[in-house]
């Protein structure tokens, strides 16, 4: 099936979605949109790669369209300014490739490094502007695409932002102790973790940078908002855990829901499927619940006041992206080459990654 009537690659093709990981529901009841800058932002997020050398020029060219990334975060951030989605992008192309430094960094045992770079991330975040120019590519991408985001919306935004970045961080340095002790965490545990690593709450506070309105507390902290927006973000997360699973058994990872429910439920790999399918078909259900309720919560804070118009607006604008994000991560895992593990000489290794890349000799 093909996600968009209008394909965003330069070679339309049909998305062909295995069976096992297919998801009939998000085919047929959420339907893609796509943020009309998408061509100029993959542009714009392929030069600024390059700009700021967070990958090499030939990985660049070869693969920056082909991995998606801005693909996902318009499909996700629909109706933001184009620059403000220019700058979610760019972080999350940043995102991405930290994260491929962080795999690098467990497998080649560079502990060193990732305590250094853990160390001026967390400096980086409260003081982005003094790291614009830091030698490290990751630091200096990191701190250039922070400062613009620091930008759009309050102070106390931006102050919840690092709060909430400081917590992945540290979850990110817990899977480096857990995978280099081959820790696998229980479930629960697990659950916890991802969530940071995930990085849940910095999606979702983005959310707010998109629609240019920042939210009170009483909404943020609504049980019906909080319930919709960590739901969305849980079937992202997961999805993608049932997605890269066969990269991650091959890559010796101890961080997926499945490897967690073969470990210490004593599931086998065909039940653990099944298990991630049910718990992901189930988070859809209740997703559409929750939005239900945060609509109607939109509909009584629109009281007929200026502000009351504005926020529930604001609120219906969210909710309907955080629904927007089923549909563009589901089809992201089945167009981005950074799952097309049979197509790898190395099913633990992506092609785009290199030695190089991630500092190494």
């Amino acid at each position: 099936m093909q996600a968009f009537p209008h394909s965003t690659t330069a070679t339309p093709a049909a998305v062909v979605v295995p069976p096992s990981l297919a998801l009939p529901v998000i085919e047929s009841a959420f339907p893609r949109r796509l943020h009309p800058y998408w061509p100029r932002l993959q542009q714009e997020t392929r030069r600024w790669l390059l700009e700021k050398r967070l990958m090499p020029a030939d990985k660049v060219q070869e693969y920056a369209d082909g991995l998606c990334y801005t693909d996902l975060m318009a499909g996700f951030y629909v109706g933001a300014p184009d620059e403000v989605l220019q700058a979610i992008a760019d972080y999350s192309a940043w995102f991405f490739v930290w994260d491929d430094h962080h795999d690098r960094f467990v497998v080649h045992g560079r502990s060193g490094d990732w305590r250094r770079l853990r160390h001026r991330l967390h400096a980086a975040v409260d003081a982005p502007r003094h790291h614009l120019h830091h030698p490290d590519p990751l630091v200096a991408g990191f701190a250039d695409s922070v400062l613009r985001l620091y930008g759009i919306l309050s102070r106390t935004w931006n102050l919840r932002f690092a709060r909430h970045f400081h917590a992945v961080i540290e979850a990110y340095d817990r899977e480096f102790r857990n995978r280099t002790e081959g820790y696998v965490p229980g479930v629960g545990e697990y659950l916890a973790l991802r969530r940071h690593t995930f990085a849940h709450w910095i999606w979702t506070d983005l959310l707010e940078a998109s629609a240019g309105y920042e939210l009170p507390d009483r909404v943020r902290k609504h049980p019906a908002y909080r319930r919709a927006a960590l739901l969305s973000q849980e079937f992202a997360a997961w999805y993608n855990d049932l997605c890269s699973l066969p990269k991650e058994i091959a890559g010796d990872e101890v961080h997926n829901l499945g490897i967690s429910l073969i470990t210490h439920e004593g599931l086998t790999l065909e039940e653990a499927v099944d298990e991630l399918r049910r718990r992901i078909e189930e988070c859809i259900d209740e997703f559409l619940v929750a939005r239900r309720k945060t609509l109607r919560l939109a509909h009584e804070i629109d009281d007929g006041t200026v502000r009351g118009k504005e926020l529930g607006a604001t609120v219906r604008t969210c909710v309907d992206n955080m629904r927007n994000w089923f549909s563009s991560a589901y089809w992201f895992h089945h167009e981005s080459g950074r799952y097309m593990v049979d197509n790898w000489d190395d099913r633990s290794t992506p092609p785009y990654v290199t030695n190089e890349a991630a500092g190494e000799k």
